[in-house]
């Protein structure tokens, strides 16, 4: 595999580059993560986490992979692999005991992330479904 490609291996790890560029390292995508995905498919709505209305949309393996090594944020936000996005300027992303921030597009740094959930598992639990009506 070329240097610096990002891939999924096994559709559970994504290989990105630590803290330099010619040492990759291997980050998890957590398991809780992964199995909703498998049984629910990607979520894209409202979520009430850390007592606020967000936006979300969840991406897939290969897309949280792309999206990581476009923007790079084994290097603005080592220990962070995103997942998600907000259409408005800022990440989701697990750190590497998985829980759930939020990092800015801008001024992406560690220091930057915000805490929102513990896990992803207390993050779904906020992720608001609209029902049809009659349903």
């Amino acid at each position: 595999m070329p240097l610096g490609e990002i891939a999924l291996l096994g559709c559970v790890l994504i290989e990105a580059f630590g803290h330099n560029e010619t040492s990759p390292m291997t980050m998890h995508l957590p398991a809780d993560y992964r199995v909703f995905i498998d049984t629910s498919g990607l979520f894209e709505g409202f979520v009430f986490a850390s007592g606020a209305e967000h936006y979300v949309a969840l991406w897939s393996e290969q897309e949280a992979a792309t999206a990581n090594a476009e923007i790079e944020v084994h290097i603005y936000a080592p220990g962070f692999v995103a997942f998600a996005g907000n259409g408005g300027g800022e990440i989701y992303a697990f750190d590497e005991v998985g829980a759930v921030f939020m990092l800015p597009m801008i001024g992406m740094a560690s220091k930057s992330a915000i805490k929102i959930a513990g896990n992803f598992f207390e993050f779904a639990q906020g992720f608001e479904r609209s029902v049809a009506p009659g349903k």
